[in-house]
């Protein structure tokens, strides 16, 4: 069993964790709790609880604070979902990424990781995000998951360099109305905006709710959508690909590529 290590307390809301089959939200100590059945000659479980402190050791390792966390538990205990944030150590970014577990007793799913700045984890079996793993419950599981572990978390470390640059290119966007209104019609044709939530998306970019987007440029609009898009967790991550893509293009980033 690994050592319990306490997450740092952050002043935000826990993650969103969208729960509607069965799944009820709880607390750390509940997950640690759930006995894991005995292995087979097939199978091979793992306690939840060394799902979560794998990853959050692998984090550490790599230089990322752990921020919020929600944890969620169904069918007994037999299924694990849960969801937490992430930052690079003494980093001042004003934008976190995601990091989304499960793991299963009851041989439903594999044990997965998927992270992102935008990530659905749903009771429903639904898992998406920009960076995906799974591994099922084989002979070989404990052996492999500090590796697969690993892998995430540096795919994860170079999508985060990409961002970076993404999100300076944004800002040095200068981008006036007439632009700007262009820029929502042509949303809807890629499927990032339905017709109805223009209005919400104009209204945001218009009179920002946060001080943050009051200049003028690509990044204040980006933050319009997201916005007026965060409702619907289930069409969020492909919306949010499509408006990078949409406003990647605008700033001449188009052509970049992240290899993992």
């Amino acid at each position: 069993m690994f050592e319990l290590l306490e997450p740092k307390v952050r002043t935000r809301k826990a993650p969103n964790l969208l729960l509607h089959c069965g799944a009820n939200r709880v607390e750390r100590e509940e997950v640690q709790e759930v006995e894991t059945p005995f292995a087979t000659e097939t199978w091979t479980p793992i306690p939840h609880i060394d799902l979560i402190c794998r990853v959050e050791r692998t984090l550490r390792i790599n230089g990322l604070e752990i921020g919020t966390q929600a944890h969620s538990l169904s069918h007994d205990g037999n299924r694990y979902f849960g969801l937490m944030e992430i930052q690079r150590s003494g980093s001042e970014d004003d934008y976190t990424w995601v990091l989304g577990l499960r793991n299963s007793h009851d041989k439903t799913f594999p044990a997965g990781i998927v992270a992102g700045m935008t990530v659905f984890v749903c009771d429903n079996l639904s898992f998406s995000g920009e960076v995906k793993l799974a591994r099922k419950h084989t002979r070989f599981i404990i052996r492999d998951l500090p590796m697969l572990v690993q892998s995430a978390v540096g795919r994860l470390m170079n999508r985060w360099h990409h961002q970076d640059e993404r999100l300076v290119a944004y800002r040095e966007s200068p981008l006036d109305d007439k632009t700007a209104h262009d820029l929502v019609i042509r949303s809807t044709d890629v499927g990032v905006c339905p017709n109805q939530l223009i209005p919400r998306v104009l209204r945001e970019w218009r009179e920002p709710r946060h001080s943050e987007f009051e200049e003028r440029n690509i990044w204040s609009l980006f933050n319009a959508f997201t916005e007026a898009l965060k409702g619907n967790l289930v069409e969020l991550p492909k919306r949010t690909e499509a408006l990078h893509g949409l406003m990647d293009n605008h700033v001449g980033l188009a052509g970049m590529t992240v290899v993992e």
